[in-house]
This record gives structure tokens, C-alpha cells and sequence, in this order.
């Protein structure tokens, strides 16, 4: 599990593909002193398991679903990269639940910059915005962030500085693909109210609810 606070952005040094996945080889500074073979590492928000390791480099498998579903695929040598270990017991909680496993992609469509911070809007798919909602968690490229608003085919958080410069976030532009994940609670809510597509339904209703007072 993680958190979403990037600690900080790696570089590719190497990409070794294989058929229909790949070895990635990732160079940084910090995330290095307690690290362990098969560890996990959150790489632009994808959990990856750490297969090989140095003072300053880690690699790792990519599977070819991994490749499909998210912007790791597109990655080359010398892309920056947000890196986040699990989550040690006991550290701080310092973003929300970030499971590392990617619900899809978006494109960035505008960045404007608002006084001490920028405005990024991503477009993604109806998939994934049934579950974005204002003022909920979104993880962007592995950064935990607050939703501003949202309407029919896109998104809007606030950056500021400080996020800009710790977070591979502030090399992105216009028409880059960054990767997507969900709040996990609103997943799991659905779920259990058994409204996804034709999955069973359960006996716990919005009305059932109602009627007990929620």
C-alpha cells in the first residue's frame, strides 16, 4: 500500500524489453538505503516488485497487461519518474489509500497557471469518472491529489509549487498521458451495493438505506 506522497523522481536509465514485457531499470538517490529484492516501489504510480538492485539504480518486471494499461509503455530513457516506497507501519499517512494498481489513463488537456499554483484538466474515459468526484481523492502518476471539480469528460486539480518541483508533474504538457487511480473506498462502496454493470445484484439498496435512516 501507499500513500501517494512521492519521495522522490527517479530517471530511466534502461529498457530492456522482452517480447511482450519489459525490464525497467530506474536510477534515484534516496529510496535506496532499507531497500530490499523484492520490495515494491510505486513507479508513476504502478507497484512494481524490485528484482535487482544497487546503490542508486532498482529494476523491475513490467508485464505486458501493465504495459497495455497504463503510460509505462511509453516511457524511454532519461523519463523522469515518481517513486514511492509501500508504506512503512509506522510512518505518516500523509495522502489517502493508493493501492498502486492503475485504473486507466487521461490525457492533460489545459495547464493554466493561478496565481501561486497551476490548474491541470485531464481527460479521461466515463469508466473512470463515475468514480471522480469534487473534492474526492484522485492519484496522479502516483500523486496524491484533491479533485477541484469535474464535469462530463474531464477533471480539475490545483498544483502548487512545491508539488511542481518534487513530482515529475511540472515536465508534463498539453496531450501528455499521465496514469489514473481511483479513490479505492468509492470502488468498494459500489461493489458491495452491487451496481457495476451485471454483476449481481445485493440486497443492500439505495432505498433499504434510506429507510434505516442513512
Amino acid at each position: 500500500m501507499f500513500t501517494g506522497i512521492i519521495e522522490e523522481v527517479g530517471k530511466v536509465s534502461k529498457i530492456h524489453k522482452q517480447g511482450e514485457f519489459a525490464v525497467l531499470t530506474i536510477t534515484g538517490k534516496r529510496i535506496f538505503d532499507d531497500m530490499k529484492l523484492g520490495d515494491s516501489i510505486a513507479v508513476n504510480g504502478v507497484c512494481l516488485t524490485v528484482t535487482e538492485f544497487g546503490s542508486n539504480h532498482f529494476s523491475a518486471d513490467v508485464m505486458s497487461e501493465t504495459l497495455k494499461r497504463t503510460s509505462l509503455g511509453d516511457l524511454q530513457p532519461n523519463s523522469p519518474v515518481n517513486l514511492e516506497r509501500a508504506m512503512a507501519a509506522n510512518g505518516r499517512f500523509g495522502g489517502h489509500i493508493v493501492s498502486g494498481h492503475i485504473d486507466g489513463t487521461g490525457e492533460i488537456s489545459e495547464i493554466t497557471p493561478a496565481h501561486n499554483s497551476t490548474w491541470y484538466r485531464i481527460k479521461t474515459s466515463p469508466k473512470l469518472l463515475r468514480y471522480i468526484i469534487e473534492k474526492g481523492s484522485i492519484t496522479i502518476d502516483g500523486i496524491s491529489l484533491t479533485v477541484v471539480d469535474v464535469d462530463q469528460e474531464s477533471f480539475r486539480v490545483s498544483i502548487i509549487p512545491h508539488t511542481l518541483a518534487e513530482t515529475n508533474l511540472g515536465t508534463k504538457k498539453v496531450g501528455s498521458i499521465v496514469n489514473l487511480e481511483n479513490d479505492i473506498i468509492g470502488k468498494y462502496v459500489e461493489q458491495l451495493l452491487g451496481k457495476k454493470d451485471d454483476q449481481p445484484t445485493s440486497n443492500l439498496s439505495r432505498e433499504f438505506l434510506a429507510k434505516a435512516g442513512f
